[in-house]
């Protein structure tokens, strides 16, 4: 059964969280992107929630500006920092019964998700034992791309519209017309990949009528975009090594059949994750998680396992 409540944290940002499993176990913690929220995840919590498959607490958040989440209306809250801010408390907040109180088992991410994963697992590796990132770019290697490939900047021209001032009104009209596409795109509603039904449909209008200002404000705020004649993007972005190296053991699952994000993005990402296993995934899109569930427990459930006692 899936279990909902909301996770207030010290610096005062509260999480809207879904999770499975008892407390005490070890922790899995799940991250979404856009335009999702946290109920994506719901499968692999009750999956990883049985004793069969790890017996883990399994804790999926709404991430800040998402669902009932906190959801600033200033878009430096989306900058990096903050988001890293809440993910650390979160950690702290949802481990300390667990059998390695302020580490996490595993962090599981996706997309925007997957992104901010990269961000904490480089900074502050002690949180977690394993990390498993599902079709998001490193930083290294999508600031590499985004300034030199012109592939790249086409397949992310849409991160300067989701920027606007405007983009969440946009995006709200005509019953979000504008947003099926990033699913219908990679035949989410066409055989034999389909998986966009109409109570999924209904699903994303419920949480994309709490508002999606916050979704788009991480956008904004990144630098990490495609230049422009007005905006130099990710051209002017310099990232330290020392703030890009992830040490944590690293699963990269990857669909291959992903338009927004081309598997170039996994070129040279050894150089920044020594401890790295890449899984490319063929006849798989950006939402693999919904198109191969099975695949993707299985996946995650092996790559887990290497680290138990």
């Amino acid at each position: 059964m899936i279990q909902t409540f909301d996770l207030l944290l010290p610096h005062g940002t509260t999480l809207s969280c879904r999770a499975a499993g008892d407390p005490g176990r070890p922790v899995l913690l799940f991250l979404h992107g856009f335009p999702e929220a946290a109920f994506v995840w719901d499968g692999l919590l009750l999956h990883f929630a049985k004793p069969e498959h790890g017996g883990y607490r399994c804790v999926a958040p709404n991430l800040r500006g998402f669902e009932r989440s906190s959801a600033p209306a200033e878009v430096a809250a989306y900058r990096a920092k903050p988001l890293v801010q809440d993910l650390c408390a979160a950690v702290a907040a949802i481990t300390p019964d667990s059998p390695t109180p302020g580490q996490l088992a595993g962090l599981v991410a996706h997309d925007w998700g997957g992104a901010l994963a990269w961000s904490v697992a480089a900074q502050h590796p002690g949180l977690m034992r394993q990390l498993a990132i599902l079709n998001a770019p490193h930083p290294a290697t999508f600031a590499r791309e985004l300034a030199n490939s012109a592939t790249q900047q086409a397949s992310s021209a849409y991160m300067n519209f989701l920027a606007r001032p405007d983009a969440a009104e946009l995006l709200a009209e005509n019953d979000f017309a504008r947003l099926w596409p990033f699913f219908t795109n990679m035949a989410a509603d066409s055989q034999p990949t389909a998986w966009l039904d109409g109570a999924t449909r209904e699903r994303y209008r419920e949480v994309w009528r709490l508002g999606l200002r916050g979704g788009c404000a991480y956008y904004a705020a990144s630098p990490l975009r495609p230049p422009t004649a007005q905006d130099p993007g990710a051209a002017a972005v310099q990232l330290p090594r020392d703030k890009v190296v992830v040490k944590v053991p690293t699963l990269v699952i990857w669909g291959l059949g992903d338009i927004a994000l081309p598997a170039a993005l996994l070129d040279g990402l050894g150089d920044f994750v020594p401890d790295l296993r890449i899984e490319r995934v063929p006849g798989a899109s950006h939402w693999i998680v919904h198109e191969q569930p099975q695949r993707v427990a299985t996946l995650l459930g092996n790559f887990f396992a290497q680290s138990l006692p």
